[in-house]
This record gives structure tokens, C-alpha cells and sequence, in this order.
């Protein structure tokens, strides 16, 4: 039994049909955690979709109401790179709503685990790079205003720069964002986290782990969050088609576990979120992703223990 929710819903696929975005994984990754004997029916959340006013928190009125009529212009569906429709929309007003959920549930069970989300390259005003709408963003300002959370901190650790989380909270003293990203890879350009991490091409489990994790433990040392938002990408796999790093599944485990034990070990609640993942294989990046669930019950686990 999972100390801890998880928050899904169907609506979560984008319908994209054939598209290197598998997003077709969600419910395959929530299919494989009951498989697996890890979830039961009763360890899900079923999100609403998040309001407006909460999108409006983060993201312009002309962009969520061209998403709302469908008047994307051309250059705005080609910065997003996937197709619009009416079921695409949904998915990221779900996820976003998903991830205020996630988060409401970290406070109480010092995790949340949204099996979705982590759309961390959409801007106020545009998408980009399949992404929407920002839903880490519209949560950490939801929970700013209930004034359930003051600070917060965003550890992205999809093999891609978390550029619109970047510019959301470019003159944010309140939230400290962290990317650890290839740096010869999407997106051209990167507008500065409060802490980029750039790592060449081919970088491995140990000198991921070696720049990561000291960064994190001195970052969340100084800073002190109420809440730490965790992107965990699958992409920085050594099989992954739009990655270039070499990190194994044993690595990738160790990546979300280490993140988490710095969080939990402060008393800080862990939301996560899942980014990107497009492995050659499709189990692969659905069994990364349920890693990132398991790291979070092991983790949870070794704090009982403490305690006990």
C-alpha cells in the first residue's frame, strides 16, 4: 500500500496518434503500477481540470483563449509541435488541475505524485516544445494564494532545459528553479534558471549524480522551500531518441531517490510531476516513470522508519 496518492485521469492523453510524444504512457504507466501490485484503486486521485482563473494565474488571456476557441495561429501550432484539438486542451487543463491536486495531497502525505504534467516549456503567452500550459507553475501560484506554500523550489531533471519554467519565474524571488539539462539540445535558446546545471553530450550515471545531488542538498540548504515540484524526465536515458546522455534505469532511480531523501530529511513535501521520455522502447520510458513512484515509496519508507 502507497503512503502517499497518485493523481491520474484518462483524459491525460493527448490523442496525438502517431508522434515521438508517446502520450499514450500515462495510462500505461498507471496500468502497470496496479500490474505490479504497487497502486491500488484506492491510491488514485481523480483531478478536475484546473480553473481558469488558476491557468490565468500564470498564463496570458490571449493564449488560453486561443486555446479555448482554437484560433492557434500557423507559427503558434509549430512552436507547440504536436496538433491541436479540443481533447488536446483538456489534457493540459486535467494535467494542471492534476498537479493542484498532487500538490494538496503533498501537504497532507508528504508526497504527491501527479502520473502526469511536468509541461515545463510553456511560457505566459505561448507553447512550445509539446507543451501548453505550464502546470507546475499554476500550482505553485494556486498554492501561493491559498497561502498554503510562500516559497517554493522546481528541481527539472528532464535532458531538456526547463526554459518556461525559467521565464515564469525569471523576477520570482519566491521560487528557486534548478534545470540539469543537455546543454547542446532543445531548446536553442535558454533563458537562465536561479541554478543551470549544463552538461555535455554523453554524460553518465556518476557525473549526473555527482553535479545533481550536491546542488540540490546546498540549494535546498540556503533556500529553504515549503515545497519542492520535482520534473522528472525519462529522456536523459541512454536510448532515448531525443536525448543525448547515457544514464541507465539503476541511475535514473538513484537520480529521483537522492532528490527526494534531500527533501525529506528537511520535512519539505515532494510533488512530482512527469516530463519527457521518448526511448526506443516504449516499456522503458514507462518503467522509468514508475521509478520515479517507487523511489518516492522507498523513500517515504526510510522516513517511517526514522521516526519509528
Amino acid at each position: 500500500m502507497l503512503p502517499f496518492k497518485l493523481v491520474y485521469h484518462e483524459g491525460y492523453d493527448l490523442n496525438l496518434g502517431q508522434h515521438v510524444f508517446p502520450s499514450q504512457k500515462f495510462r500505461l504507466i498507471s496500468e502497470k503500477l496496479k500490474k505490479d501490485g504497487i497502486a491500488r484503486d484506492e491510491n488514485f486521485l481523480r483531478p478536475e481540470a484546473a480553473d481558469d482563473a488558476d491557468i490565468l494565474r500564470v498564463h496570458t488571456e490571449s493564449w488560453v483563449g486561443k486555446l479555448k476557441t482554437g484560433t492557434l495561429t500557423h507559427s503558434d501550432i509549430m512552436k507547440l509541435e504536436v496538433p491541436y484539438s479540443a481533447a488536446l486542451v483538456r489534457a493540459f487543463w486535467l494535467a494542471a488541475g492534476g498537479t493542484i491536486l498532487a500538490a494538496q495531497s503533498a501537504l497532507k502525505d508528504g508526497f504527491g505524485c501527479n502520473i502526469g504534467g511536468g509541461f515545463h516549456h510553456a511560457y505566459p503567452g505561448h507553447g512550445e516544445g509539446f507543451c501548453a500550459i505550464h502546470d507546475v507553475g499554476v500550482a505553485i501560484r494556486r498554492l501561493q494564494a491559498d497561502g498554503a506554500i510562500k516559497k517554493a523550489m522546481v528541481v527539472d531533471t528532464d535532458v531538456h532545459h526547463g526554459n518556461g519554467t525559467a521565464a515564469i519565474f525569471a523576477k520570482d524571488d519566491s521560487v528557486f528553479t534548478l534545470s540539469i539539462h543537455q546543454m547542446n539540445n532543445y531548446p536553442g535558446y535558454k533563458p537562465p534558471s536561479t541554478l543551470d546545471l549544463n552538461l555535455d553530450d554523453g554524460v553518465g550515471d556518476e557525473e549526473y549524480l555527482s553535479t545533481l545531488l550536491p546542488a540540490v542538498h546546498q540549494w535546498m540548504e540556503r533556500f529553504q522551500p515549503d515545497m519542492l515540484f520535482y520534473v522528472g524526465g525519462a529522456d536523459p536515458y541512454r536510448e532515448d531518441q531525443l536525448g543525448g546522455l547515457a544514464l541507465t534505469l539503476a541511475g535514473l532511480k538513484q537520480r529521483d531517490a537522492g532528490v527526494f531523501r534531500e527533501a525529506r530529511r528537511r520535512g519539505i513535501p515532494v510533488v512530482t510531476t512527469l516530463a519527457g521520455g521518448y526511448a526506443r522502447r516504449l516499456e522503458d520510458t514507462v518503467q522509468i516513470h514508475a521509478n520515479t513512484i517507487l523511489a518516492a515509496r522507498e523513500v517515504s519508507g526510510e522516513s517511517e522508519k526514522e521516526m519509528g
